[in-house]
């Protein structure tokens, strides 16, 4: 297993995490189990979950999971979505922020979040608000470190720019949706990560299973997340994505390799990518993105597969501006 950095923390991060979406809902703790101890066993280091996975039992499961090498992981979780009915059960208020991550410490079943993630941004909430409750949570320990999943890159830059000004605890991550099919995290916020020293932990490198090998152009006719969940029809929903989810498959099979572990060694072989999450309801499913550790999509491969979907055009719209 290789490590990367978490930003300029000096934390080493294994370049694959687990992320723990299903785990107490459509994966029961005895499978949960056995994913976390087969991730453990190849040196994966680094755990992804969010208050609101299963309603907090992605949590509970997780941390029982993890009871016996809590100090050996770094245990990711997020705040912002909501919680509950109330009014204020939602947002990156600082009541809210404090009143989850007490309850996450609880389902978690330890002292402290290594690293805890804004899981998106609250245009009803100021910023500096948000920002000066997480520095205090870093302050009394609760919290090591601070992240941002789903902001655009203006949104991180700004909550830098005014953690530098009153000089509190600055965000080290961001955690941006990045695959094959997805890839606007390359016009401002893969470079953002690099000019910054952020790190960058990409969720849905397999694009909700598309491009394991299992849909191809068969559209409707498999039952999964794309067929059955609506935010995810909605997300991948364009002919041209599974055009390229067949092709990638087809790559695949000519390098005697899954889909999924080709795909998720394309999104971490770019060099502003710490680590993808991966997961699945089954260790069954997630062995193949576990293999992507040991597969190298050099120069040549990555072209190729860069090649299936469309570049997103820079910031700009400048493309004679465009780097060789």
């Amino acid at each position: 297993m290789k490590y990367r950095r978490l930003g300029g923390t000096g934390i080493r991060l294994s370049m694959l995490g687990l992320g723990t979406l299903p785990f107490g809902t459509d994966t029961p703790e005895p499978e949960a189990r056995r994913m976390v101890e087969r991730c453990l066993e190849i040196g994966i280091n680094h755990f992804d979950c969010a208050n609101i996975y299963g309603n907090g039992k992605a949590e509970e499961v997780l941390g029982r999971c993890l009871a016996g090498v809590r100090d050996d992981v770094v245990l990711a979780t997020k705040v912002g979505f909501p919680t509950g009915r109330g009014l204020n059960d939602r947002g990156a208020s600082a009541s809210h922020i404090d009143q989850s991550v007490k309850a996450s410490l609880r389902r978690l079943g330890t002292d402290r979040i290594d690293l805890l993630y804004l899981h998106r941004f609250d245009n009803r909430t100021d910023l500096e608000h948000t920002l000066r409750a997480l520095d205090r949570l870093v302050g009394n320990g609760t919290v090591m470190h601070l992240g941002a999943s789903n902001f655009a890159a203006w949104q991180v830059a700004t909550a830098l720019g005014l953690g530098a000004l009153h000089n509190w605890a600055p965000l080290v991550a961001m955690q941006p949706m990045y695959n094959l099919v997805k890839r606007q995290a390359e016009v401002e916020i893969l470079p953002l990560a690099q000019a910054a020293d952020l790190a960058v932990l990409a969720y849905g490198p397999l694009a909700g299973g598309l491009l394991t090998g299992k849909y191809g152009e068969q559209r409707g006719q498999i039952d999964g997340r794309l067929t059955n969940d609506p935010m995810y029809q909605a997300r991948y929903r364009d002919d041209a994505d599974y055009r390229a989810a067949t092709q990638l498959a087809r790559i695949a099979r000519e390098h005697g390799i899954h889909p999924a572990t080709l795909a998720v060694a394309w999104c971490a072989g770019h060099p502003g990518i710490t680590a993808p999450l991966v997961g699945g309801r089954s260790l069954e499913q997630l062995e193949p993105s576990l293999a992507a550790a040991d597969f190298v999509v050099d120069a040549e491969l990555r072209a190729r597969l860069s090649a299936l979907t469309p570049e997103p055009p820079p910031a700009t719209d400048r493309s004679e501006d465009r780097p060789d």
